[in-house]
């Protein structure tokens, strides 16, 4: 309801009405809103403006009921938006009142009653007789037990072995292992120790301590910021058992139990070639996700074809090494099982060798009884 659209008179009236609400004085508002009131009814915009003015003012005096008769008395107005809001008003009224439990309020002594009776039991209480007559407080309520911190101890032991594996590995690092296969039943091991900073981490020193101690005797050697630390060519049982050592001590020094890897080496001698089937088995599933390390494994030389299977990450084949071998890269994933199984040929040169020379004695003997049937005899020397 605008204002200006009315009287002057009515105007002011309403001004001072609502002022009066500001201020507290719903007795004042009342008596300047009756005479307006019963002037115009409550089916016009005027009357249902000052009915509103009203309810609000009965509802700060706490007269509720009288309020919801206001609102009920505008249904008949003509104007939508002052209809709405008297229904809305209305809502809030006859909204159920909720019952308050006893113990959300303090409830305060009556010290007037108090000092009464402290008064008559006699003067000479004071102090000494409120101390006498206070109650001791009651026992908190019982709670129950209290329950292992399950979820806490979790996160603590999380936090500790993340503190007992960063000082060992001290940074971002990589630790490649080298399978160069130089023969029939001959492997050579190599691992190359890299650090991002260039200087080794200190796992990677006691690492590398630790292999120059054991019985494979591996040799180091300095290529820059790696370090390559590779034994001499062995039999292909001892170069897998040095592997296997290789990668308990690893585990050993990061304070991880890991289970036994498998390694098996098959070879079958076909006197021309050798055809082996390498299987390897690295459980790392005790092992946490450690970002900034990454631990691979290079095959050389070894072509992508033979490659039968391999989890969870795929074999890569890399560049050819300016010798023309080819290589392949496999890359560890911890937390996993890692599995890969190649399947491939080694031709031997000497098995080749009498091959070609038995070729060659058929092919001459051949060509000898095809002369021997043309008539020309057998070769004889000059008279």
């Amino acid at each position: 309801m605008a204002d200006r659209a009315l009287d002057p008179a009515i105007s002011l009236a309403l001004q001072a009405a609502r002022q009066a609400i500001d201020r507290g004085e719903y007795g004042h508002c009342l008596r300047l809103l009756e005479p307006l009131a019963a002037a115009h009814g409550p089916e016009s915009a005027i009357g249902a403006g000052v009915r509103l003015l009203m309810a609000t003012a009965l509802m700060g005096q706490g007269q509720n009921e009288q309020a919801a008769d206001c609102c009920r008395s505008l249904k008949a107005c003509v104007d939508i938006t002052l209809r709405a809001q008297a229904k809305d008003l209305l809502t809030v009224l006859e909204a159920p009142a909720l019952q308050r439990p006893r113990h959300w309020s303090l409830t305060l002594p009556d010290l007037g009653q108090q000092g009464a009776l402290l008064e008559g039991s006699g003067g000479g209480g004071g102090l000494a007789g409120r101390h006498r007559q206070r109650r001791p407080p009651e026992p908190p309520p019982p709670v129950g037990p209290t329950p292992a911190p399950v979820g806490f101890a979790a996160i603590v032991a999380v936090l500790l072995a993340a503190l007992l594996l960063l000082p060992l590995l001290g940074g971002c690092m990589e630790v490649r292992t080298e399978l160069r296969f130089e023969g029939p039943g001959r492997l050579q091991l190599s691992h190359r120790l890299r650090s991002d900073s260039g200087q080794l981490t200190p796992w990677q020193r006691r690492f590398a301590e630790a292999l120059h101690a054991g019985p494979a005797s591996f040799r180091s050697q300095q290529q820059g910021e790696i370090q390559l630390l590779s034994t001499a060519v062995l039999p292909a049982d001892q170069a897998l058992a040095a592997l296997q050592r290789s990668l308990n001590t690893a585990a050993e020094l990061a304070g991880v139990s890991l289970p036994a890897a498998v390694l098996q080496l098959q070879e079958r001698n076909w006197l021309v070639g050798v055809r082996q089937r390498l299987s390897l088995m690295v459980d790392l599933t005790p092992l946490p996700p450690l970002p900034g390390v990454e631990l691979s494994l290079r095959l050389l030389p070894v072509s992508a074809a033979a490659v039968i299977a391999a989890s969870p990450q795929a074999v890569i084949s890399l560049p050819r090494q300016a010798g023309g071998e080819a290589q392949l890269l496999w890359s560890l994933q911890s937390g996993q099982r890692n599995v890969l199984e190649l399947h491939c040929w080694r031709w031997s040169r000497l098995g080749l060798g009498g091959l070609v020379i038995a070729g060659a004695l058929v092919l001459v003997s051949l060509l000898q009884r095809i002369r021997l049937r043309l008539g020309f005899g057998l070769p004889e020397l000059p008279a």
